[in-house]
């Protein structure tokens, strides 16, 4: 079987099902598995499945934004130990930007007794910063509902304020070619500049957002590390050429 028949073939079991196993997919086209392989990694180049464990996905741009609440509901566990990875490089004398956000708010009980300044837009990490004793600066801005972010003019010149030994970063999507990205310009232009003003940058991502993308760009992948749970093994190539991934141990 030539490889258009293979990729349309591909793509018309994942117009069906939404999701298959790289078995269904050697099935239903009578291939080796190292071909089915090679051929979702080149279809996931050209933007049309997305790679998960053991097969592939429809890709959808991620235009849904979740509330802090609903978004805090999703691969707790994940984001708990992600977070948790994030805090330990934190060392006494820091200063350091965590960006709103369900995830890096669970960066806080983890930085209770080290000697650091916080800058931070998140509104909902207010409370338990000062809980823990951390000094905290809020960039000031408008509040954004869904997500308790402080975003627009006033936000980024508060922010513009401050240089960061580290910031540390939540997205929606990071694909290979389009970076990381977010739902909202306003809150993108928020993590572009955090990002410009540290020394060293970090996203914290769970494997949920890996060959995603949303509607407004932040960066490129090579201006952050990324920290996460899990990376499918075929696919970890492709990140790791544009930038350095840490995978969290459980």
């Amino acid at each position: 079987m030539i490889t258009q028949e293979r990729h349309r073939l591909i793509l018309s079991v994942l117009q069906e099902k939404q999701v298959a196993t790289i078995q269904e997919l050697v099935d239903a086209t009578d291939s080796s598995e190292s071909t089915i392989r090679r051929d979702l990694s080149q279809l996931q180049k050209e933007k049309k499945l997305k790679r998960v464990h053991g097969g592939a996905s429809l890709l959808h741009q991620k235009g849904e934004e979740l509330s802090v609440s609903e978004k805090a509901l999703r691969h707790s566990e994940e984001k708990e130990r992600i977070a948790k990875a994030a805090a330990a490089i934190v060392k006494n004398g820091d200063s350091i930007y965590i960006d709103a956000g369900t995830t890096t708010m669970q960066m806080i009980p983890y930085l209770k007794d080290k000697e650091i300044t916080v800058v931070t837009n998140g509104v909902s990490h207010l409370e338990p910063l000062l809980e823990q004793g951390i000094p905290t600066f809020l960039t000031g801005g408008m509040v954004k509902p869904k997500t308790r972010a402080l975003i627009g003019s006033e936000a980024q010149k508060g922010l513009s304020s401050y240089r960061f030994d580290k910031c540390f970063m939540g997205v929606n999507g990071i694909h290979p070619e389009a970076g990381f990205t977010t739902p909202d310009p306003e809150e993108a232009a928020m993590k572009r500049l955090a990002v410009s003003l540290s020394q060293e940058a970090y996203v914290l991502a769970d494997e949920s957002k890996f060959n995603e993308w949303s509607f407004a760009k932040i960066a490129d992948l090579s201006e952050a590390v990324i920290l996460t749970n899990e990376l499918e093994e075929d696919a970890a190539y492709e990140y790791m050429e544009k930038t350095v991934i840490k995978v969290v141990a459980p």
